[in-house]
């Protein structure tokens, strides 16, 4: 299979960065499989960069968990267990709904337009199945509405969540429709916001985190 989010990188931020979102992204999608193992060579010939930044990336990965390492051979991807997931998903679930709700009532109008133009990129990414896209702009547009609450350790709280999320689905919804209605949840959740609708911004919000323990995670929803 091939994983469309290992691409030569822009030079833009630091190799070790763009290479480490790249990856991340990978992983986190589940274009790079658990099991699978990684090798710095490989992986930099695929960037198209030495082998620094890619090394340097691969021990900020396993320094998240995503990546093990292999004597003498590289780095394997981790396993998350359902249990460690559903956990996860179980602060989201306390943490962001109650959040969107309260943004709901007090939503500046002034923000949309930079709004939407994620949420936009949010879709296209699902569209073309370009999965770095998307993840890039998803977790910018979520941050970025937390952000508007103006608590500091929230957006802190929630971005650390998510960074160990994983969507092991992810990658095979882009043979279905399903990336796609996912994808629009979020121009739906925007617009609920917009229109001051905090009930409605709850209950979206807490069905597009159950996505994850369902369709990104391979599984029917309403498991």
């Amino acid at each position: 299979m091939a994983v469309t989010a290992i691409r030569p990188v822009e030079a833009q931020l630091s190799l070790r960065a763009r290479v480490e979102q790249a990856l991340s992204a990978a992983i986190i999608s589940g274009e790079l499989a658990p099991g699978e193992l990684l090798t710095v060579p490989t992986l930099a010939a695929q960037f198209d960069v030495s082998a620094t930044p890619v090394r340097e990336a691969m021990l900020d990965l396993e320094s998240r968990g995503f990546v093990e390492p292999v004597r003498n051979k590289g780095f394997r991807v981790t396993t998350v267990s359902p249990e460690a997931l559903r956990e996860i998903v179980e602060v989201r679930q306390l943490l962001e709904p109650p959040a969107m709700e309260e943004l709901a009532r007090r939503f500046p109008a002034d923000e949309l337009p930079a709004l939407q133009a994620l949420a936009e990129q949010i879709v296209d990414g699902a569209r073309t199945g370009d999965l770095r896209s998307y993840l890039e702009a998803d977790l910018e547009f979520h941050l970025a509405l937390t952000r508007l609450l103006g608590n500091r350790l929230l957006v802190a709280t929630v971005a650390d969540l998510r960074s160990r999320t994983r969507l092991v689905g992810l990658s095979d919804m882009l043979e279905t429709k399903r990336l796609d209605e996912s994808a629009a949840e979020h121009l739906v959740l925007l617009q609920r916001l917009a229109d001051g609708d905090a009930q409605g911004a709850r209950a979206l919000m807490h069905r597009h985190i159950h996505h994850t323990l369902g369709w990104w995670a391979g599984n029917p929803e309403g498991e």
